[in-house]
Order: C-alpha cells, then sequence, then structure tokens
C-alpha cells in the first residue's frame, strides 16, 4: 500500500484514522506491516502489499480463485483492444476529463481491468475486493502511482461516507447476500454533487440457466472450471442458426469470440454463490432514496448513474 493512502483509511469498526506501522517496503508501497486503530486496538495486516481488512472471503470465494486464474485475459493493456473501457463508458457515461484529479471507488476491482481504466485517464483509484482477487489486481496494477488496493468487505468499508467524488460498480453487487444493501453502503460514500454508477443483472422472468446454477453453485470450483471450458468448443454449435438459439435457451453459455473471455464468463456466471437479478424501476428508486439526482438509464441490462444532491439543493427539494 502507500502511505498516501492514510488520508482516507479509517478502522471499519470504530470510523477513526489509522496509523501505518511498515516492516518491509519497496519503494513507495508498503509491502507488510499493519494498519493500527489507536482508538480501538484493532490492527488490520498488510500483506503482499495489500491492507487486510478481512480474513475470510465468504461467500465469494469462487472469485478470488476466478480472477487469479483468469488475471489477464480482461485488461485492455494486454489484449489489445478496447472492451473494458467501453464497458465502463457504458455504465457510468463518464468522459476521460471526468475523472481526472478525482478520488474514485471501484467497488469488486477483481483483477483490476476497470481501475486501469480509471488510473489511465488520471483518476486516483481506490479498488476494493473481499477476495484475493486483490492480489491479482495488485500483480497487474498495484505499483501505479493513483491506484490503492484493499481487501475489505463492501459491507464494512474503511472509510468515512462522503470520502470519493465518484464510484463504481460493475457487475458486483448483485454477487452479495443483499444488493440493496451493498448499493447502500456504496452510495453512502459518495460525496455530495458526486457520482455513482452500477451495472446490474437484469431480472425478465425465469430462466434455465437459474435452475442449473442450483447444481452448479455446489460442486467444487475446479470442477467447474473444467466444465466451463466445454464452452470453448461449444461456441461453434451454439453459432448455427436454430440450433444455437435452442441450445442457449437450454443451457447458456458465453459467446465471446476470445476462447479465454469465453471461459471465463462462462465460469463467472455458473458459480458464484449469489446472483440476483433486478428491474430498472427497483434501482431507479435506490438512487432516488439515497438522494441522487439526474439518473439516467443506460442500455441493458441495467446500467445507470447518478449525482448525488448537495444538502442545500436537498433542503430546497
Amino acid at each position: 500500500m502507500k502511505a498516501s493512502a492514510l488520508r482516507f483509511l479509517v478502522c471499519p469498526a470504530c470510523r477513526e484514522a489509522l496509523e501505518l506501522r511498515a516492516r518491509a517496503e519497496e519503494g513507495r508501497e508498503v509491502m507488510t506491516g499493519s494498519l493500527v486503530s489507536p482508538r480501538c486496538g484493532r490492527e488490520y495486516p498488510i500483506v503482499r502489499g495489500i491492507p487486510r481488512f478481512v480474513d475470510s472471503q465468504g461467500y465469494a470465494a469462487s472469485f478470488g480463485y476466478e480472477w487469479n486464474r483468469f488475471s489477464r485475459v480482461q485488461l485492455d493493456s494486454v489484449n489489445g483492444t478496447r472492451q473494458s473501457q467501453q464497458a465502463l463508458e457504458a455504465t457510468t457515461g463518464w468522459k476521460d476529463s471526468d475523472y481526472q484529479g478525482r478520488l474514485v471507488l471501484d467497488a469488486g476491482v477483481g483483477s483490476g481491468r476497470f481501475a486501469e481504466v480509471v488510473a489511465s485517464k488520471g483518476g486516483e483509484v481506490v479498488g476494493i475486493d473481499l477476495t484475493t482477487a486483490v492480489e491479482a489486481a495488485w500483480d497487474n496494477i498495484g505499483r501505479h502511482e493513483r491506484v490503492h488496493l484493499l481487501q475489505a468487505d463492501i459491507f464494512a468499508m474503511p472509510f468515512r461516507d462522503a470520502t470519493f467524488e465518484l464510484a463504481y460498480s460493475v457487475g458486483v453487487l448483485h454477487h452479495t447476500p443483499d444488493t440493496r444493501a451493498a448499493f447502500e453502503r456504496v452510495a453512502a460514500v459518495v460525496k455530495p454533487g458526486g457520482g455513482l454508477a452500477v451495472y446490474l443483472y437484469a431480472r425478465y422472468g425465469p430462466q434455465l440457466s437459474d435452475g442449473i446454477r442450483k447444481v452448479t453453485t455446489r460442486l467444487p470450483v475446479r470442477l467447474m472450471l473444467g466444465l466451463s471450458a466445454l464452452a470453448v468448443p461449444l461456441y461453434y454449435p451454439y453459432r448455427l442458426p436454430g440450433l444455437g438459439k435452442l441450445l442457449n435457451t437450454l443451457c447458456p453459455i458465453s459467446l465471446h469470440p476470445d476462447w479465454r473471455w469465453r471461459w471465463l464468463d462462462t465460469f463467472d456466471w455458473y458459480t458464484p454463490q449469489y446472483q440476483w437479478k433486478l428491474q430498472y424501476p427497483e434501482v431507479f428508486r435506490w438512487f432516488r432514496d439515497n438522494g441522487f439526482q439526474d439518473i439516467e438509464i443506460f442500455d441493458e441490462p441495467i446500467r445507470m448513474r447518478g449525482l448525488k444532491a448537495n444538502a442545500h439543493a436537498v433542503a430546497a427539494g
């Protein structure tokens, strides 16, 4: 971690500032040490350059496995595309200039694909993840001067309310036990006048894949890694007219043209413990109920953003 992160970090328990006790450093990075709360005495280790505010991956363990296994597949800087940048733009609608000099929260950083984009545009990005996915992210982007990575619980983030000027969560909140509660925690750390954007799965009625997931989520992740690899060759029959539509109805797989991405996406669909699906009106209400205005809806599944009202604007309303 970078010592500069101390200006926005607090103890998740007592909400007070933390003291850094560094034991090993590499340049500007503290590789081992701890963060200590003088008020409550809690101590959080720094391991492999990452502050650890949790001691278990809990319900999201499959993502830790996933992002360490497929750590570089979706990085624009590695695959030579703009797919992650385009996905972030489609979710947020923010322009390059919106990130310049802003403190930005990536809620569910995974392997760092979107944080890399934000940092490249001049934003100072703080990526959190409940899982060891942060280790893949650190290997990918952790030494970037504008990147901070933490292993932390979205329901107990080590930040005070109204810390960030921008926050986004792409494909993460619906994988928590309580999507609305997770949304509200992220919304709380956005400053008045700041922006929040989310990508969530949409609910369009029952799908056969929901029934399949009742089995696949109980299987060992290594077995699911092998089973999801079937998406690589199955891409070809799934692309056939007629037959492909039938197959994709019975057992959906990713049809991404890159075989690695296809394997990753299919694994991602069938392994998470939680995978809630929402509707546009309820997500719109979450924004409104948490003090956001100028709410905009983008193309499906559910991509939405809002601007947090200033206190005087709320009072005037």
